[in-house]
């Protein structure tokens, strides 16, 4: 079987609830889940508001949940841990908690950021976490609630996520080449680059499988699922901005490698946060492509956006 390709589709008449609003992730599901999908947001869907949740799945009785929600803001987190906290693991016990009572299997998204960094070599599902952050530590927290509230659960965990629209890495690269003459990019921190619409390829091949076969005691507990291949952020930054100028940007800056401790950040990243993504491969027969493959198509799609809002 192609890795690339996710063989299942959702059944007809089956309905996913996806959350994240307008967030990148929720986005790619909602464009690539077509009919199925209904994706919910703030107002309407917010963990600061726990009636709004409970009324949301009063409302909407789903077939499977997807949680894409989540306090983002790395080091916004520092200062503000009670409402990480609400967002990534009070808010999702919660949403775990609704949907054990209504024997609704979900799928929490989660992060590379509840390891440290320090293995020196790809984290397996086993690895014990050892986040060095607010935000690695409530998404830990947020992964032990919604497995201990809802036996039909699942955690996802995936890495460096970008796309074509919402803020991301990439964005910010393109964004900065355009307003300074040189770019300064750590280049001793790696990951797996993971593409939004291949992360909502796999989630809804995970959900296709399972709405397929019902629940199996299999699919419960952590998965990694990132982009194939890995690299450093100035890799990333150097791949992008070449992508950028083949598709007719202007040539980029100089971008020049730099060390963790030459941009000290408020919260602490992990130094190596690659993901080994074989039990999602043994399970499910899913692979995410090369982050090689999918970040073209992505850039294309920045830089268009961008030579729209110029000419607008």
């Amino acid at each position: 079987m192609n890795p690339a390709v996710f063989p299942l589709s959702v059944p007809m008449g089956f309905r996913l609830l996806v959350t994240g609003g307008s967030g990148q992730l929720a986005t790619a599901l909602r464009q690539r889940g077509g009919a199925a999908v209904r994706v919910v947001g703030r107002p309407e869907f917010d963990f600061a508001r726990p009636d709004t949740v409970v009324r949301i799945m009063q409302a909407v009785r789903p077939d499977l949940v997807i949680n894409a929600a989540a306090w983002t803001a790395v080091d916004a987190a520092e200062d503000q841990p009670d409402l990480a906290r609400q967002a990534n693991a009070e808010g999702p016990g919660l949403l775990a908690w609704l949907c054990a009572g209504q024997a609704v299997p979900m799928l929490h998204v989660s992060t590379d950021y509840v390891f440290s960094g320090m293995k020196g070599q790809p984290y397996t599902e086993s690895d014990p976490v050892s986040p060095r952050s607010v935000y690695g530590r409530t998404k830990a927290e947020g992964e032990r609630a919604v497995l201990n509230a809802c036996a039909q659960a699942m955690i996802v965990r995936t890495a460096w996520v970008y796309g074509p629209t919402g803020r991301n890495f990439i964005r910010t690269m393109l964004d900065a080449a355009r307003r300074h003459p040189q770019l300064r990019v750590v280049d001793d921190q790696c990951g797996n680059p993971t593409c939004a619409g291949d992360l909502a390829d796999a989630l809804l091949g995970i959900a296709a499988r399972i709405l397929h076969t019902g629940w199996q005691p299999h699919y419960r507990g952590v998965f990694h699922a990132a982009g194939s291949g890995s690299c450093t952020w100035h890799e990333l930054a150097c791949a992008a901005l070449g992508h950028a100028t083949r598709h007719g940007a202007p040539a980029p800056p100089p971008v020049m490698p730099i060390t963790t401790a030459d941009w000290p950040t408020p919260a602490a990243r992990p130094m190596d946060g690659r993901l080994d993504c074989s039990r999602l491969r043994h399970v499910f027969g899913l692979e995410l492509p090369h982050w090689h493959e999918s970040i073209g198509p992505v850039v294309a799609a920045m830089v268009r956006q961008d030579r729209q809002v110029l000419s607008g």
